[in-house]
Order: structure tokens, then C-alpha cells, then sequence
């Protein structure tokens, strides 16, 4: 391994132990997206998701007599009855002028911007160039789901990408996906409902987030809890070839149950070093699953199997959360969890009731910098929301004041859910209302 490569490792390493750190300092809320890594099962299932495809171009090194990398990557998992999610680009062409980066580096591909699948081969790949590698995945069972149109960032990342254009403001990045998503629907009738942001990147010019795109895209974010490596390149293609599965094997001869539930990040491309470990690390990873009794599904499939990460589908109030998700209830946090044992806040309450419908009224406070109560500021994430529920009687505000941290009592969970839903619930003994106590009754009453 060269010294570069190593150093694009580390650096990778050092972001994310520096993301966690950040993750555990900061608040998490409530979110109409979710931020979907895996989920509670205990079901042997799982799934594989394959970025910046598809690729016309072969593998490499080619031992597949020329097939296109995205076809040899569908045809193995279907030998194995696997469904993977196609996590696809529109088109890089348009990245241009730009300049092939250093062989081996992160900017291997172009030091502005990526392309797919090669710098100056970008009419080999993309949903736009390869609309026969789209239709074939379609007809094999895969998903599709955006990694963009032209996986141009959202936003600076001064960390191993600092020299790379981004999109300047939600915006462009709102018109990038919708490019996406609109090629999808025209060419095949196909929703896309999942998405991943290029490189990781959240933050987007101006105070946003990629969660605030996908609000407005009606998407969730699809992470990954399980690196199938393969993107960095070792001493020898042999060497990237055990690194995909390697890890894999270990891991499952300490715990059989490890994989239950995870997403396992892959590429449908070259690595660094246009080197394509994946078309042959891939039949080995899916022969140590099938031989533990996993099934490899969709994300989708995964997320209706047990869309939360800590409550799985035999438990009732994750069932009675996923209901109301199906309702349009903003039900879980960014990080996909529903924490049903803490206490409900004022601010919670209204963020499940209102959340999703107020995803544009939210930019539309920050943006203006008006703050909708004295004690709420504007980039409060639960801003329109709150004021929603004021607007529409279901909560009330007291002299200007929401008091979004305090604990709900039970007259105001039975005055949202009687307005939200136009049903009066009975009226607890409660001295403070339980998230998993909340969902349940919300729940029980859609059904009454």
C-alpha cells in the first residue's frame, strides 16, 4: 500500500471517528428524513447497495469477457436470489473543464469535479448513457436510487475533496435531484424514493442540509452500517479482492447474527486505482451470507421489513409507529431511532404531527430569520411545526411562548390528537406522557 493510499485511509478513518464524536455531542431531533444505517431484526436479511453506476465499461482486470461491471454485479446477485440497491448517477458529462487528478488519489477521477465512470469516459456511464443497464436492473428485481444527476457536492468538504466545486445553495441541489428523478419517471415509470449524497456530504450553502433537500423530495437518506470495501486501493488487485470479504467472514464467525439488518456499502465502479475489486470480492461476500442463512433484499424491502434501527417489527409500538409513518406522522429521529421510554416534548409532539407538511415552511423561516415564538428560534428544527400546531388549535402558545422542551401533559396529547385526527382519546392518568405510550394511542385511534 503506498503512502497516498494510506493517507486517503486514515483521513477516510479520522472522518468518521470525528463525525461520531460531533454525533454524540450534538442534540438529535425529530426529522421527516431518516438517516437509515440499519434496522432492529432478527431476521438473518440485509442489504447491498452499489454506488456511481451503472458502468458500461468491463471490469478490471476483465474476467468476465467484456460485460458491462453493472451487469456482472446484477447477474451475481442474482445467482444467489439476491436484490441489490442501484444507487445511480444521471450523467457527469457536463463536469467539464476539469483536469484528470493524480492516479491513486481521491481525485483520481477529476480534481473539480467526478466523473462516472472515468474521467473523459463519462458517456459510459449514468442513467443517461446507459438506459439498457437501467431497464435490466428494473427487470431483475434491483432498486434504483439517486446518488444525483451529475454528483457534483452539495457542499465544501475542506477534508481530502477541498479543491472540488459544489453546488452553490438548496436550489441547485433540490434542481440536481429532481433532474434525477425526473429521468427515472419518464424513461421507466420509476419512483425513486431512497437517497445518498455524494461523498457523505450534508451540509449545503446558506444553513441547509441534505435533509432539508430530501424534505422537500419526499426522500429518505440511505447511509450504510457496513463498508464492503473495494473503493481503496491495496498493494495488489488480489489484496482489494480479500479486503471485501475478508472482514465479512471474521465478523460472522464471531456473531452469526452480525449482518441482520445492515446495509453494506458497495461501488459500481473503479477504485482509485481503476482497478474493480468488486466483481470478484462480490460472489465470495454473497456465498458467506447465503451459507449463514441471510437473505440479501432491497433497502426498501429491508425498511418494510422494520423501517426503525431500534424497535423491530414484533414489537408493538414499533408497530404502532410504522402505522402512523405510513400516515405521514414524523414519528422517529434523524438517526432512525424512536426512543419510546423518554419523555415527550412539546416541541416533539408537534414535529410528529407536522413535520412532513412543514418541510418548506421551515426553509422559509430560517431563510427569512423570523422566529415564530420568543422562545423558538427560526433554525429551531421544529419551528414550522410548532407554529402549525398553534395555527391550527392543536397546541397553544402563551404569551408568545411555545415552550418547545417541556414535558407534554396528557390534556394537550389528547387536544393534538382530537384535532389531528378528529378523534378524542381517553384521558390518561398521566403525570408525563411517554413517546412509546404517545405512538401507541395515535396509533390506536387511526384504527378506531
Amino acid at each position: 500500500m503506498s503512502l497516498l493510499t494510506k493517507g486517503i485511509g486514515l483521513a477516510k478513518k479520522a472522518k468518521h471517528q470525528f463525525q461520531d464524536q460531533i454525533r454524540e455531542r450534538t442534540p438529535v431531533y425529530l426529522s421527516p428524513v431518516r438517516r437509515i444505517e440499519r434496522v432492529a431484526t432478527e431476521e438473518r436479511v440485509c442489504a447491498m447497495t452499489f454506488d456511481d453506476g451503472p458502468c458500461r465499461l468491463p471490469a478490471s482486470p476483465d474476467h468476465f469477457r467484456g460485460k458491462a461491471l453493472t451487469l456482472v454485479l446484477a447477474e451475481t446477485l442474482e445467482r444467489y436470489g439476491a436484490k441489490g440497491t442501484f444507487d445511480v448517477v444521471g450523467d457527469t458529462s457536463a463536469n467539464y473543464p476539469d483536469q484528470a487528478g493524480k492516479h491513486g488519489s481521491a481525485s483520481w477521477g477529476g480534481v473539480a469535479y467526478d466523473h462516472y465512470p472515468d474521467f473523459g469516459k463519462d458517456s459510459e456511464g449514468g442513467a443517461v448513457h446507459c438506459p439498457e443497464l437501467i431497464a435490466r436492473l428494473l427487470a431483475g428485481g434491483h432498486e434504483i436510487t439517486s446518488h444525483t444527476y451529475s454528483h457534483v457536492l452539495f457542499g465544501w468538504k475542506p477534508l481530502v475533496y477541498g479543491r472540488r466545486k459544489y453546488l452553490q445553495g438548496l436550489e441547485p441541489v433540490v434542481a440536481d435531484l429532481k433532474r434525477l428523478h425526473e429521468t427515472l419517471e419518464a424513461g421507466w415509470g420509476y419512483p425513486i424514493r431512497l437517497a445518498r449524497p455524494p461523498h457523505y456530504v450534508d451540509g449545503i450553502k446558506g444553513g441547509f442540509t441534505s435533509y432539508d433537500a430530501y424534505a422537500l423530495m419526499g426522500y429518505q437518506y440511505m447511509a450504510a452500517s457496513f463498508d464492503g470495501a473495494g473503493w481503496l486501493p491495496l498493494a495488489s488487485y488480489e489484496a482489494e479482492v480479500e479486503a471485501t470479504w475478508r472482514p465479512m467472514e471474521r465478523l460472522l464467525l464471531e456473531d452469526p447474527d452480525t449482518f441482520c439488518g445492515q446495509i453494506i456499502f458497495q461501488k459500481d465502479g473503479f477504485n482509485m486505482a481503476r482497478r474493480t475489486p468488486v466483481a470478484d470480492g462480490l460472489d465470495r461476500q454473497l456465498r458467506l451470507l447465503t451459507d449463514h442463512g441471510y437473505r440479501v433484499v432491497t433497502v426498501s424491502e429491508l425498511l418494510e421489513r422494520s423501517p426503525f434501527r431500534d424497535l423491530g417489527q414484533a414489537d408493538e409500538t414499533g408497530q404502532a409507529a410504522k402505522r402512523l409513518l405510513g400516515q405521514g406522522w414524523c414519528v422517529a429521529f434523524q438517526d432512525n431511532t424512536l426512543r419510546p421510554e423518554e419523555t415527550l416534548t412539546r416541541g416533539e409532539m408537534a414535529m410528529m404531527a407536522y413535520g412532513w407538511e412543514t418541510a418548506r415552511q421551515r426553509i422559509d423561516l430560517v431563510r427569512a430569520a423570523r422566529a415564530p415564538f420568543r422562545d423558538v428560534a427560526h433554525r429551531h428544527p421544529y419551528a414550522a411545526a410548532a407554529a402549525l400546531a398553534v395555527q391550527t388549535g392543536a397546541m397553544a402558545a402563551v404569551d408568545g411562548r411555545f415552550r418547545p422542551d417541556a414535558p407534554v401533559t396528557a390534556v394537550e396529547a389528547a387536544q393534538l390528537l382530537s384535532t389531528r385526527l378528529g378523534r378524542t382519546p381517553p384521558l390518561e392518568q398521566w403525570s408525563s406522557v411517554k413517546r412509546g405510550a404517545f405512538l401507541r394511542l395515535a396509533a390506536g385511534l387511526l384504527e378506531a
